[in-house]
């Protein structure tokens, strides 16, 4: 065969059974009376197909019979074309969709499709949730990609979420009829349907679109292009079963993608006039393209609404989902189209989970709120994971929703579940979240459904949004007890963790269910602690200073001597911040005579240390370093008696006090020692904030003795150390004090 030549398909079939045969195609000639010359074109492609008459010899001479003699024929007949336009007509059915005209925002995705094409075609999916936009992706690649496959383009709807899916059985017989196979020669069977359009297909650069494919099943006798050849696939699931492919996950629109697109659908002079509302209605949207295509089209069909009009709507979660509806434009029905495609556990799952209060959630809470079986949940988390109803996290086995899947997860529990189910998960994180904290009393020993201390930190810190989330919830629902019981927990576990969750509105809470169930000795306690969060936490000494007189008279009202120390304490500090100097001495000196009432661990050693604070304050710095050096003292003698971090987080706090009174009489190299030590047992200890306060005050006491690189170093570590908003205030103390370096 010459290099340039092509053998037609039937050319192909006809030269594998004579070579089948053990024929040569003089043998050939001779039993079917046809000539070696025309059998040669046959083979080498010159001639298209055999005449019905001599396709039947050829058959007949070969032997054939049942399905091969009837795929043989059907071949044939392929290859003698019908008319034109008739071919046209059919091949219209399963033509490539037009493009998305407003596509906006999916230029990187573009990019990556296009690397992947370049990668030598093959099968891609594109997979996501319901609404993210892949069809438009998909249709708008294969529009740009039209030239390089000269073969043709060719797009099936299989109608994946559909009650009853198209068959890939029906999807073969579409595609095969666009190759203007006649219907009565389209094969029975699946297999013989998949084997004439691979046959039909090898050797010509195709694209092939399958949009909204069911599953891998659907999908595999479909994938029958060459190398050369592209198969382009959308689907909701993940269709991690399919082999050979690669794949592309769309997520939701970045903030500037979702407002473009709004944009085009809109115009750019609305956006111009109301960025903010703009803003707050892709959020809303969840930046997901549909919802953005919803609501745009219905401002764009209402010109005299606003965006802000539009956005008010939406804010309300409980008619969001009905508010962003234009039309046939459902995000309500696209989503239940998913749903109702699990399985019937999984659907369970699915609408228990929207019970969750948090963010995400991980394998625990999936079990409490089904119920079922560990291996069972994790299968059906992996199908509502493959469904697009659920994502996974960077954290294993963890999940989130999409924030309008869980609007839409909440609406399905409404609708099929008891309202008691709710009350699972919010018993289970208030009951669980209290016992963890309590691990953290000064004596507490280590019991319980935790394997260890460090086990109920990591469950704090990993569950922290669903246990605060649990807390505000049940304040909502009037489960007092609860709230007060876990605020109360949280005390030793807060400190320390200054940073680390919203302390004021926890302790608040937890005072304000006190008041409700008439527990004046808890509410003196809790209202400390709002104090306590005030000030450290909000940076609000005023306000720390009037919840620590709400204690403090409480607690003389009904004779509890703890917390008329505790408030003394406390009232020593946060008066010495707002500049009563001469008052938040004689509180701390009350707290400090009323604490040695107290147990060290519990109470003496902070009341101790706020008293020499008031002492150095007061510039008696020899008495001050005594105190504080009497508690270092006492701390390492009766370290025995609490666990390792609760004594690490006592010496860091002394020393830093230490620190503080030896900076202030200037001795600054040996007060950066003794920061130095107090920063590393708060990074030893996971101390986050104490660690970054650490860090700024030995960086200035380095600074001052003439130490610039050593200062450099710890006010760096203190701006890198405080990211987020909770350490702002931090970080704009350490930039400070860098910018006071020489260059």
């Amino acid at each position: 065969m010459e290099a340039n030549e092509t053998r037609s398909v039937f050319g192909k079939l006809l030269l594998e059974h004579r070579r089948a045969a053990g024929w040569t195609q003089g043998r050939l000639a001779e039993a079917s009376g046809i000539s070696v010359r025309a059998l040669r074109e046959l083979e080498r492609g010159r001639a298209r197909a055999a005449q019905r008459r001599s396709a039947e010899v050829l058959a007949d001479a070969l032997g054939l019979t049942g399905r091969d003699r009837e795929f043989f024929l059907t071949v044939a007949k392929q290859g003698r074309r019908r008319n034109p336009a008739l071919a046209a007509q059919v091949a219209a059915t399963c033509a490539l969709p037009a493009p998305t005209a407003d596509l906006s925002g999916r230029e990187n995705e573009l990019d990556r499709l296009s690397a992947k094409v370049a990668e030598g075609g093959g099968v891609v999916a594109i997979v996501g949730q319901a609404g993210v936009g892949k069809t438009a992706l998909a249709a708008t690649a294969a529009d740009l990609w039209r030239a390089e496959f000269p073969d043709g383009g060719y797009a099936v709807d299989l109608r994946g979420m559909d009650e009853e899916p198209l068959s890939a059985r029906a999807a073969l017989d579409r595609l095969l009829r666009a190759l203007d196979v006649a219907p009565g020669q389209v094969p029975a069977s699946e297999a013989e349907r998949s084997a004439l359009l691979r046959m039909l297909l090898e050797g010509r650069k195709v694209l092939l679109l399958l949009d909204n494919a069911a599953d891998e099943a659907q999908i595999r006798p479909l994938l029958v292009a060459g190398p050369g050849s592209l198969t382009l696939i959308t689907c909701r699931r993940t269709l991690a079963g399919l082999e050979g492919a690669r794949w592309l996950g769309l997520e939701p629109l970045s903030d500037d993608g979702a407002t473009g697109l709004l944009a085009k659908i809109i115009g750019a002079d609305r956006i111009r006039a109301e960025p903010a509302a703009a803003r707050e209605l892709v959020e809303l949207c969840g930046f997901l393209p549909l919802a953005v295509r919803i609501a745009g089209n219905r401002l764009a069909t209402r010109p005299q609404w606003s965006l802000a009009q539009l956005a008010d709507r939406l804010r309300d979660e409980s008619t969001r989902l009905r508010a962003l509806a234009a039309g046939d434009l459902q995000l309500r029905s696209a989503f239940d189209l998913s749903y109702r495609a699990v399985s019937a556990e999984a659907r369970r799952l699915f609408r228990r989970l929207g019970t969750v209060p948090g963010a995400d959630f991980g394998l625990e809470l999936a079990i409490v709120v089904s119920g079922a079986a560990p291996a069972d949940v994790r299968d059906h988390l992996d199908e509502l994971v493959d469904a697009s109803l659920l994502q996974t996290t960077a954290e294993p086995e963890r999940h989130q929703f999409h924030d309008l899947i869980r609007l839409f997860a909440e609406e399905r529990f409404e609708a099929e579940e008891e309202p008691a189910a709710r009350d699972v998960v919010l018993a289970h994180l208030l009951g669980k979240a209290a016992e963890a904290a309590r691990l953290f009393y000064p004596k507490a020993s280590e019991t319980g459904r935790f394997g260890s201390r460090d086990e109920a930190a990591r469950w704090l810190d990993v569950e922290g949004e669903n246990w605060v989330a649990a807390h505000r919830l049940g304040a909502r629902k009037g489960r007092h007890r609860e709230v007060r019981d876990l605020a109360i927990a949280l005390h030793w576990y807060s400190d320390g963790r200054s940073a680390q969750q919203p302390w004021w509105e926890i302790f608040s809470l937890g005072a304000a269910a006190a008041s409700e169930l008439g527990d004046a000795a808890a509410e003196a306690k809790l209202l400390n602690f709002v104090g306590w969060a005030a000030s450290v936490c909000l940076g609000d000494d005023k306000g720390a200073v009037a919840e620590h007189r709400r204690a403090l008279d409480i607690a003389v009202r009904i004779g509890d001597q703890v917390e008329q120390t505790w408030a003394s304490i406390y009232l020593g500090q946060a008066l010495r911040l707002t500049g009563q100097g001469d008052e938040a001495f004689e509180f701390a000196k009350r707290g400090y005579e009323l604490a040695h009432e107290l147990p060290f661990w519990d109470g003496q050693t902070t009341a101790r240390n706020m008293y020499g604070r008031a002492l150095l304050n007061a510039g008696r710095h020899t008495e001050a370093l005594a105190v504080h050096r009497a508690v270092l003292s006492d701390a390492e003698r009766l370290a025995g008696d609490t666990y390792p971090d609760f004594h690490r987080l006592l010496k860091t706090l002394t020393l830093r006090a230490i620190g503080d009174v030896l900076a202030d009489l200037a001795e600054w190299r040996e007060a950066a020692g003794q920061y130095r030590t107090s920063r590393w047992l708060a990074w030893e200890g996971g101390f986050g904030g104490l660690e970054v306060i650490s860090a700024i005050r030995e960086g200035r006491a380095w600074r001052e003795a003439g130490a610039f690189e050593e200062a450099r170093e710890c006010l760096t570590l203190a701006a890198e150390l405080s990211p987020g908003p909770s350490f702002s205030a931090w970080r704009e103390q350490a930039l400070a004090e860098l910018a006071l370096l020489p260059e």
